[in-house]
């Protein structure tokens, strides 16, 4: 079962439930594939819907931190139920280990030398993560390896 048809049963299910914290984060990112195909004039590939729920998954927690520094815990706890229901989606995110293997290994492949490669590193990099860890995470990762290494 693809991850668009793992939504789509999601979405029947909790309408059936009435969770309507579920339906709503669903329906986003339903929306979200819609206009993505809208735009493309074709269906999205398995890492198109995936990248579409790890913004989702991105806008949550920038909502989360803004929400509050202002002060409002009650969009503070919708916005994380939203965010626990949207990691489910993501594949089995990489151990620190892992992803500092991974890191060590694009920076030979590439023959990056300075954080002037990092560019070049990251376009690597990101293909392979995929979902499995946080760009911001791994740009600090293969900033601070590129930092030692010059």
């Amino acid at each position: 079962m693809s991850l668009l048809d793992q939504i789509h049963s999601d979405l029947k299910e909790a309408m059936k439930a009435k969770d309507s914290i579920r339906l709503g984060a669903l329906r986003l990112i339903l929306t979200a594939v819609k206009n993505k195909e809208k735009e493309l004039r074709r269906e999205l590939e398995e890492r198109e819907v995936l990248q579409i729920v790890s913004n989702q998954i991105k806008q949550r927690k920038d909502s989360i931190e803004q929400y509050r520094k202002g002060g409002r815990e009650d969009l503070v706890q919708k916005e994380e139920q939203e965010l626990e229901i949207l990691q489910a989606y993501m594949p089995q995110q990489l151990s620190e280990e892992e992803l500092e293997k991974l890191v060590t290994e694009t920076i030979k492949e590439v023959g990056a030398t300075s954080v002037k490669d990092l560019g070049k590193v990251m376009k690597a990099i990101m293909p392979r993560i995929a979902g499995r860890a946080d760009g911001k995470v791994v740009n600090q990762m293969v900033r601070a390896q590129l930092s030692s290494t010059s």
